[in-house]
């Protein structure tokens, strides 16, 4: 349950018990019944940018949007957000890059819009504080049920049970 070490025991509990009594798999499936459509870095990259230009238009662009298999979860990185710096010229350029965990190939457009919206909110906001937190609440709503049910899922599947949304099913 290490997805969950933040949450309050009570919650933790009940979750459990949940993937004790089978029933964690069919709820989720049953609220998230399918999977997105975005299977490329390019239609990454659209997705993302139509979700910047509608939430945070005067936010830096970004240079590059991606799918990254290397991220691992155990570190809890689900995304990353990174700003590279160069002297051009006698200017200083930033480049900035989104990178999200390959299992968002396969999940629903809930658990990725949650996390793009907060790779997003890292361009205003860096460190995981109140305001960011906020931020990413106002760019979505559900946020937290979203960000909740994710790491429910992720619990699941560290136990050994199977995927919900395979790729076979594309």
């Amino acid at each position: 349950m290490k997805y969950l070490a933040a949450y309050p025991a009570p919650l933790v509990e009940r979750v459990r018990r949940l993937m004790v009594e089978g029933r964690l798999a069919v709820l989720l499936a049953e609220r998230y019944p399918t999977r997105h459509a975005v299977r490329t870095d390019a239609l990454l990259y659209a997705y993302v940018a139509e979700l910047k230009a509608a939430l945070m238009r005067k936010a830096q662009p970004l240079s590059r949007v991606s799918f990254d298999n290397r991220l691992h979860l155990v570190h809890h990185a689900l995304g990353t957000h990174t700003t590279i710096a160069r002297v051009q010229g006698g200017k200083l350029k930033a480049k900035r890059e989104i990178r999200i965990a390959g299992v968002f190939r396969d999940l629903p457009p809930e658990f990725l819009r949650m996390v793009v919206v907060h790779e997003l909110a890292h361009l205003r906001e860096r460190e995981h504080d109140k305001a960011f937190y906020q931020l990413c609440v106002h760019m979505e709503p559900d946020y937290h049920r979203y960000e909740f049910d994710l790491r429910a899922y992720l619990c699941h599947v560290d136990a050994g049970g199977a995927a919900l949304w395979p790729a076979s099913l594309a």
